[in-house]
């Protein structure tokens, strides 16, 4: 399989130039391949949060290259920067960030609509993951009258909304029991089913030692360890 992204001397420095100076990233040279799920392990702090954002183009690095397809994208202005990420990346942020008020059907369908995409086939589009997520029933319900779990599967559904070839999720089962965390890997192991390219951050054994895992990046102290 080939690197889909490839990272080469990533250092990331918060407050560069001032006194509380963090480093958070030092010298990371990584190469994620298509196709598979990896894991980005380590312990509070380590910097694995910092590198999610980094991969998906969320976060800029200090130095160093990130390379998306074969495409520089590190230096890259930040109109032609949202493009990769709207076509490259789906995110599920820890915190889910859905919007309050809003249905689960509406939240999904938000990320689409910068796409110039008829509403109806985007509303058709969110109806469809929703209902291959089990949240059918639920799709008119307002987001905070939900549970955990479901609230991550309407994250879920927003993420493929733009049908991504990248999957990306933060500390996913950090606030999920045993059997929705279960539930959780399944829906990942559906994800590379059908092709697409799945990096996780978490400390979880749960995540880390599962038998669907492809790959394990471990981080200690902002460095990849051995």
């Amino acid at each position: 399989m080939s690197a889909l992204i490839e990272l080469s001397g990533v250092t990331k420095v918060f407050h560069e130039g001032r006194h509380n100076a963090l480093v958070a990233l030092e010298g990371i040279d990584l190469s994620i391949q298509e196709g598979r799920i990896t894991v980005l392990k380590g312990p509070s702090g380590s910097g694995k949060t910092t590198l999610l954002a980094i991969i998906a183009c969320l976060a800029r690095p200090t130095s160093g290259r990130v390379r998306v397809a074969g495409e520089v994208v590190s230096n890259l202005p930040e109109t032609f920067l949202a493009e990769v990420r709207r076509r490259t990346f789906g995110v599920v942020f820890q915190q889910f960030h859905l919007v309050a008020g809003l249905s689960a059907l509406t939240n999904v369908m938000l990320p689409a609509y910068t796409t110039g995409r008829p509403h109806a086939e985007i509303a058709r589009r969110a109806g469809a993951l929703l209902d291959r997520l089990g949240l059918a029933r639920l799709s008119g319900e307002r987001v905070e009258r939900l549970s955990g779990g479901e609230q991550q599967r309407v994250a879920i559904a927003r993420a493929l909304i733009n049908d991504p070839p990248v999957v990306l999720a933060d500390e996913p089962t950090a606030n999920l029991d045993s059997a929705l965390s279960a539930d959780f890997l399944g829906i990942l192991g559906g994800m590379r089913d059908e092709g697409r390219t799945v990096i996780l951050s978490s400390h979880d054994p749960r995540v880390c030692e599962a038998p669907l895992v492809d790959h394990v990046v471990r981080l200690l102290d902002g460095k990849l360890a051995a």
